[in-house]
Protein backbone atom coordinates (compact mmCIF):
# COMPACT_ATOMS: atom_id res chain seq x y z
CA UNK A 1 0.00 0.00 0.00
CA UNK A 2 1.90 3.48 -0.96
CA UNK A 3 2.04 6.06 1.87
CA UNK A 4 2.19 10.15 1.22
CA UNK A 5 5.40 9.92 1.62
CA UNK A 6 5.47 7.95 -2.40
CA UNK A 7 3.17 10.48 -3.46
CA UNK A 8 5.58 13.42 -2.70
CA UNK A 9 8.59 10.56 -4.55
CA UNK A 10 6.57 10.41 -7.27
CA UNK A 11 5.12 14.13 -7.68
CA UNK A 12 9.15 15.05 -7.69
CA UNK A 13 10.01 12.36 -10.28
CA UNK A 14 12.63 13.50 -12.37
CA UNK A 15 10.72 11.45 -15.78
CA UNK A 16 7.20 13.14 -14.86
CA UNK A 17 5.53 14.86 -17.70
CA UNK A 18 5.74 18.81 -17.23
CA UNK A 19 3.51 21.68 -17.96
CA UNK A 20 4.76 21.91 -21.63
CA UNK A 21 3.90 18.15 -22.30
CA UNK A 22 0.62 18.51 -21.43
CA UNK A 23 0.03 21.82 -23.21
CA UNK A 24 1.44 19.60 -26.49
CA UNK A 25 -0.73 16.72 -25.51
CA UNK A 26 -3.88 18.11 -24.66
CA UNK A 27 -4.51 20.99 -26.83
CA UNK A 28 -3.87 23.01 -30.27
CA UNK A 29 -3.19 25.92 -31.41
CA UNK A 30 -0.89 26.93 -28.58
CA UNK A 31 0.35 30.57 -28.89
CA UNK A 32 2.72 31.49 -25.48
CA UNK A 33 2.20 34.93 -24.83
CA UNK A 34 5.49 36.73 -23.08
CA UNK A 35 6.01 39.29 -20.04
CA UNK A 36 4.25 41.10 -17.46
CA UNK A 37 4.79 44.54 -19.13
CA UNK A 38 6.73 45.85 -16.04
CA UNK A 39 10.24 43.99 -15.39
CA UNK A 40 10.61 40.97 -17.08
CA UNK A 41 9.13 37.50 -19.16
CA UNK A 42 9.35 34.79 -16.18
CA UNK A 43 10.45 31.38 -18.10
CA UNK A 44 9.45 29.84 -14.92
CA UNK A 45 5.77 30.27 -16.11
CA UNK A 46 4.26 29.89 -19.36
CA UNK A 47 1.30 30.54 -21.18
CA UNK A 48 -0.65 31.74 -23.52
CA UNK A 49 -3.61 30.77 -26.14
CA UNK A 50 -4.77 27.33 -27.12
CA UNK A 51 -7.73 25.06 -28.26
CA UNK A 52 -9.11 22.28 -26.40
CA UNK A 53 -11.51 20.58 -28.53
CA UNK A 54 -11.88 23.77 -30.84
CA UNK A 55 -12.46 25.68 -28.04
CA UNK A 56 -10.54 28.59 -27.07
CA UNK A 57 -8.87 28.75 -23.88
CA UNK A 58 -6.01 30.72 -21.99
CA UNK A 59 -3.44 28.29 -20.88
CA UNK A 60 -1.21 29.03 -17.96
CA UNK A 61 0.94 27.34 -15.78
CA UNK A 62 4.97 26.37 -14.41
CA UNK A 63 7.01 24.67 -16.45
CA UNK A 64 10.27 23.05 -14.37
CA UNK A 65 12.29 22.27 -16.93
CA UNK A 66 14.01 18.74 -17.35
CA UNK A 67 17.80 19.03 -18.56
CA UNK A 68 20.06 20.77 -16.19
CA UNK A 69 20.34 23.89 -19.06
CA UNK A 70 16.06 24.44 -19.11
CA UNK A 71 15.74 24.08 -15.10
CA UNK A 72 18.42 26.72 -15.10
CA UNK A 73 16.32 28.63 -17.93
CA UNK A 74 13.26 28.26 -16.34
CA UNK A 75 13.98 28.69 -12.82
CA UNK A 76 13.18 25.05 -11.63
CA UNK A 77 9.27 26.04 -11.81
CA UNK A 78 9.87 29.20 -9.16
CA UNK A 79 8.53 32.14 -10.27
CA UNK A 80 9.25 35.90 -9.78
CA UNK A 81 6.92 38.44 -9.00
CA UNK A 82 7.01 38.81 -12.72
CA UNK A 83 5.68 35.51 -13.21
CA UNK A 84 2.52 36.37 -11.31
CA UNK A 85 2.03 39.36 -12.68
CA UNK A 86 2.14 38.04 -16.28
CA UNK A 87 -0.75 35.80 -14.86
CA UNK A 88 -2.80 38.45 -13.68
CA UNK A 89 -2.14 40.32 -17.19
CA UNK A 90 -3.28 36.97 -19.44
CA UNK A 91 -6.23 35.88 -17.18
CA UNK A 92 -7.66 39.72 -17.37
CA UNK A 93 -7.06 39.29 -21.08
CA UNK A 94 -9.06 36.33 -20.87
CA UNK A 95 -11.72 37.97 -19.19
CA UNK A 96 -12.18 40.90 -21.46
CA UNK A 97 -12.50 38.12 -24.42
CA UNK A 98 -14.72 35.94 -22.21
CA UNK A 99 -11.59 32.85 -22.77
CA UNK A 100 -12.04 30.18 -20.08
CA UNK A 101 -8.76 29.78 -18.03
CA UNK A 102 -6.82 26.51 -17.46
CA UNK A 103 -3.90 26.38 -14.70
CA UNK A 104 -1.49 23.72 -14.25
CA UNK A 105 0.21 23.87 -11.10
CA UNK A 106 3.44 22.05 -10.53
CA UNK A 107 6.07 24.30 -8.47
CA UNK A 108 7.79 23.92 -4.83
CA UNK A 109 6.70 27.40 -4.02
CA UNK A 110 7.52 31.12 -5.60
CA UNK A 111 11.03 31.93 -5.67
CA UNK A 112 12.54 33.24 -2.48
CA UNK A 113 15.24 35.35 -3.85
CA UNK A 114 16.10 38.62 -2.35
CA UNK A 115 15.42 40.40 -5.70
CA UNK A 116 11.76 38.64 -5.69
CA UNK A 117 11.02 39.85 -2.33
CA UNK A 118 12.50 43.40 -3.34
CA UNK A 119 10.15 43.48 -6.23
CA UNK A 120 7.37 42.34 -4.55
CA UNK A 121 6.64 38.90 -4.23
CA UNK A 122 3.98 38.20 -1.56
CA UNK A 123 1.83 41.27 -2.94
CA UNK A 124 2.14 39.59 -6.80
CA UNK A 125 1.38 36.31 -4.61
CA UNK A 126 -2.04 38.04 -3.02
CA UNK A 127 -2.81 40.06 -6.06
CA UNK A 128 -2.97 36.59 -8.05
CA UNK A 129 -5.04 34.98 -5.80
CA UNK A 130 -7.15 38.04 -5.55
CA UNK A 131 -7.40 37.98 -9.40
CA UNK A 132 -8.45 34.71 -9.98
CA UNK A 133 -11.12 34.65 -7.30
CA UNK A 134 -13.00 37.27 -9.04
CA UNK A 135 -13.15 35.98 -12.67
CA UNK A 136 -16.14 36.17 -14.58
CA UNK A 137 -14.86 33.18 -17.09
CA UNK A 138 -14.51 29.43 -15.78
CA UNK A 139 -11.55 28.14 -14.42
CA UNK A 140 -10.19 24.85 -14.32
CA UNK A 141 -7.17 24.28 -11.89
CA UNK A 142 -4.97 21.04 -12.23
CA UNK A 143 -2.67 20.14 -9.91
CA UNK A 144 0.30 17.99 -12.23
CA UNK A 145 3.06 17.29 -10.02
CA UNK A 146 4.44 19.30 -6.65
CA UNK A 147 1.81 22.08 -5.83
CA UNK A 148 3.96 23.96 -3.11
CA UNK A 149 3.10 27.08 -0.83
CA UNK A 150 1.92 30.48 -2.22
CA UNK A 151 3.84 29.97 -6.01
CA UNK A 152 1.26 26.79 -6.01
CA UNK A 153 -2.12 28.81 -4.32
CA UNK A 154 -1.37 32.00 -6.67
CA UNK A 155 -3.16 30.14 -9.80
CA UNK A 156 -4.76 27.63 -7.52
CA UNK A 157 -8.34 29.16 -7.08
CA UNK A 158 -10.63 27.85 -9.40
CA UNK A 159 -14.38 26.67 -10.19
CA UNK A 160 -13.01 23.11 -10.37
CA UNK A 161 -9.83 22.02 -8.94
CA UNK A 162 -8.31 18.29 -9.99
CA UNK A 163 -5.23 16.37 -9.10
CA UNK A 164 -3.43 13.85 -10.69
CA UNK A 165 -3.71 10.57 -8.37
CA UNK A 166 0.88 11.28 -7.33
CA UNK A 167 0.57 14.86 -7.13
CA UNK A 168 0.98 16.70 -4.09
CA UNK A 169 -0.55 20.11 -2.78
CA UNK A 170 -0.06 21.84 0.16
CA UNK A 171 0.52 25.26 2.31
CA UNK A 172 4.24 24.03 3.11
CA UNK A 173 6.88 21.28 1.92
CA UNK A 174 7.25 18.20 4.18
CA UNK A 175 11.06 19.07 4.74
CA UNK A 176 9.87 22.70 5.83
CA UNK A 177 7.21 21.65 7.67
CA UNK A 178 9.59 19.12 9.64
CA UNK A 179 11.97 21.37 10.01
CA UNK A 180 9.65 23.66 11.96
CA UNK A 181 7.87 20.94 14.16
CA UNK A 182 10.55 18.92 14.84
CA UNK A 183 13.77 21.20 13.67
CA UNK A 184 14.76 18.63 11.36
CA UNK A 185 14.39 18.06 7.74
CA UNK A 186 14.99 14.14 8.50
CA UNK A 187 11.52 13.84 9.56
CA UNK A 188 10.08 14.97 6.24
CA UNK A 189 7.98 11.80 5.92
CA UNK A 190 6.16 11.61 9.29
CA UNK A 191 5.31 15.66 7.92
CA UNK A 192 4.04 14.27 4.71
CA UNK A 193 1.69 11.67 6.47
CA UNK A 194 0.20 14.53 9.08
CA UNK A 195 -0.44 17.61 5.89
CA UNK A 196 -2.29 14.63 4.21
CA UNK A 197 -1.11 16.30 1.33
CA UNK A 198 -1.78 13.64 -1.53
CA UNK A 199 -4.41 13.26 -3.86
CA UNK A 200 -6.50 11.30 -2.05
CA UNK A 201 -6.45 12.70 1.07
CA UNK A 202 -7.41 16.16 -0.20
CA UNK A 203 -10.75 14.55 -2.33
CA UNK A 204 -11.99 12.67 0.80
CA UNK A 205 -11.71 16.17 2.68
CA UNK A 206 -13.32 17.96 -0.03
CA UNK A 207 -10.70 20.57 -1.30
CA UNK A 208 -10.35 19.27 -4.59
CA UNK A 209 -12.91 18.15 -6.89
CA UNK A 210 -11.36 15.46 -9.15
CA UNK A 211 -8.30 12.59 -9.02
CA UNK A 212 -6.90 11.52 -12.11
CA UNK A 213 -5.78 7.85 -11.81
CA UNK A 214 -2.15 7.43 -12.94
CA UNK A 215 -2.28 3.62 -13.06
CA UNK A 216 1.41 2.55 -12.98
CA UNK A 217 2.61 6.50 -12.71
CA UNK A 218 2.21 9.63 -15.35
CA UNK A 219 5.78 9.30 -15.99
CA UNK A 220 5.47 5.51 -16.95
CA UNK A 221 2.20 5.87 -19.32
CA UNK A 222 2.00 9.31 -19.96
CA UNK A 223 -0.83 9.12 -22.57
CA UNK A 224 -3.47 7.41 -21.00
CA UNK A 225 -3.09 10.13 -18.37
CA UNK A 226 -3.64 12.40 -20.74
CA UNK A 227 -6.46 10.93 -22.25
CA UNK A 228 -8.14 11.00 -18.58
CA UNK A 229 -7.25 14.34 -18.17
CA UNK A 230 -8.69 15.71 -21.41
CA UNK A 231 -12.02 14.03 -21.01
CA UNK A 232 -12.25 15.35 -17.88
CA UNK A 233 -11.37 19.05 -19.22
CA UNK A 234 -13.98 18.95 -21.79
CA UNK A 235 -16.46 18.07 -19.41
CA UNK A 236 -15.66 20.20 -16.99
CA UNK A 237 -15.94 23.33 -18.89
CA UNK A 238 -18.84 21.90 -20.41
CA UNK A 239 -20.47 21.90 -17.03
CA UNK A 240 -19.25 25.29 -16.50
CA UNK A 241 -20.09 26.87 -19.95
CA UNK A 242 -23.59 25.69 -18.85
CA UNK A 243 -23.89 28.09 -16.11
CA UNK A 244 -24.32 31.98 -15.39
CA UNK A 245 -21.59 33.92 -14.58
CA UNK A 246 -23.18 35.18 -11.52
CA UNK A 247 -24.01 31.56 -10.34
CA UNK A 248 -20.78 30.58 -11.06
CA UNK A 249 -18.72 32.99 -9.33
CA UNK A 250 -20.97 32.77 -6.27
CA UNK A 251 -20.40 28.81 -6.30
CA UNK A 252 -16.28 29.22 -6.77
CA UNK A 253 -16.47 31.85 -3.63
CA UNK A 254 -19.14 29.66 -1.27
CA UNK A 255 -16.61 26.78 -2.42
CA UNK A 256 -13.30 28.43 -1.48
CA UNK A 257 -15.38 30.00 1.86
CA UNK A 258 -16.30 26.63 3.17
CA UNK A 259 -12.60 25.35 3.63
CA UNK A 260 -12.05 26.36 7.27
CA UNK A 261 -9.73 25.70 9.89
CA UNK A 262 -10.77 21.83 10.98
CA UNK A 263 -10.84 21.01 7.52
CA UNK A 264 -7.65 22.55 6.85
CA UNK A 265 -5.59 21.80 9.98
CA UNK A 266 -3.99 17.94 9.98
CA UNK A 267 -4.40 18.01 13.75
Amino acid sequence: MSTVWDSVQLARHAKRPLFMDYVNQLFTEFDELHGDRAFADDKAILGGLARLNGMPVMVVGQHRGRSTRERIEHNFGMANPEGYRKIIRLVKMAERFNIPVMTFVDTQGAYPGIGAEERGQAQAIAESIAVFSSLKVPIIVTIIGEGGSGGALAIGVGDKVNMLQNSIYSVISPEGCASILWKTAEKAQDASEALKLNAINLYQMGLIDAVIDEGEGAHIQPQPVMTALKALLVEQLDELKDLDTHTRCELRYEKFKSFNSEVMLPC
